[in-house]
């Protein structure tokens, strides 16, 4: 009788099976309007009709400003030092600190506020990614950073089956390659070059939903300036847990292929 080809979980060594799981665990828990309706205790749609009218022009578009911000940093300072281990829990404190400026004035001060937590989060995705063995002197890398600010947030113009890790990877594809070809040609990430612009704006599509659920929860009565700074800690965190799932997958990605991962990612239970 022939013996039946083995699953792909079988060729993973043990321990990076262990990590995948790790991984899916931390790409596939609830997202951050969970995490904020349970702390607030009432859905985050109230905050929703409790903004002004108009106010998810002025989030998108401080949204996209605020990646624009990030992706300055990723040009200038990310990669200069060594594979260390995560700085998660001085980020978190650091965008807290920003987050009461939000807490106390609300709306108004998200264009400031933003940028300013974003630069923050981006700079924790990154020392994630090295701590995870990703050197972030390469360009692919640094976009893979800004990747990160796409998931656990599809755009409102995806379809029902548009959700999920594989599924925001895959729409994010094309705009990820021709930005990855420009800077290897170029040798320098260009904000004002057309490909990175359409990467970011794809990944701000779906940066300004998660934004938006934070700026509600903001919008409920009962927060203050000191659950503004609670509410960015979960804000932090929820990319934290997106940024190690993410380049725990890329890492095994270059050690079996990225078929045989996804493959063996979508047997795990």
């Amino acid at each position: 009788m022939a013996v039946p080809p083995p699953l792909p979980n079988a060729i993973l060594q043990a321990k990076d099976l262990q990590d995948l799981r790790t991984a899916k665990s931390l790409l596939e828990n609830p997202g951050l309007a969970m995490r904020l309706a349970n702390l607030v205790g009432t859905p985050i749609e109230k905050g929703f009709k409790l903004l002004p009218q108009g106010w998810t022009d002025a989030v998108h578009s401080a949204a996209r400003r605020a990646l624009m911000r990030a992706l300055d940093v990723a040009v200038a300072s990310l990669g200069k030092r060594p594979r260390t281990m995560a700085s998660e829990k001085l980020h978190k404190i650091l965008v807290g600190a920003s987050g009461g400026l939000g807490g106390a004035f609300g709306l108004a001060a998200l264009p400031v506020e933003l940028p300013v937590s974003t630069t923050f989060m981006l700079r924790s995705i990154a020392d994630i990614a090295r701590s995870e063995g990703h050197d972030l002197r390469s360009a692919s890398v640094k976009l893979a950073c800004l990747e990160v600010f796409a998931l656990g947030g599809p755009s409102k113009a995806d379809d029902a089956s548009e959700s999920g890790y594989w599924a925001i990877r895959a729409a994010l594809a094309k705009a990820i390659s021709e930005a990855a070809a420009y800077v290897t040609q170029r040798g320098t990430i260009e904000r004002s070059a057309p490909a990175v612009v359409r990467l970011v704006t794809a990944i701000a599509a779906r940066f300004g939903v998660i934004v938006s659920e934070q700026v509600a929860a903001k919008a409920v009565p009962v927060i203050g300036a000191a659950s503004g700074s609670v509410i960015n800690i979960l804000f932090m965190d929820h990319f934290q847990d997106m940024a190690r799932g993410h380049f725990i997958v890329k890492r095994l990605e270059a050690k079996y292929g990225a078929a045989r991962i996804k493959e063996a990612y979508h047997q795990l239970e």
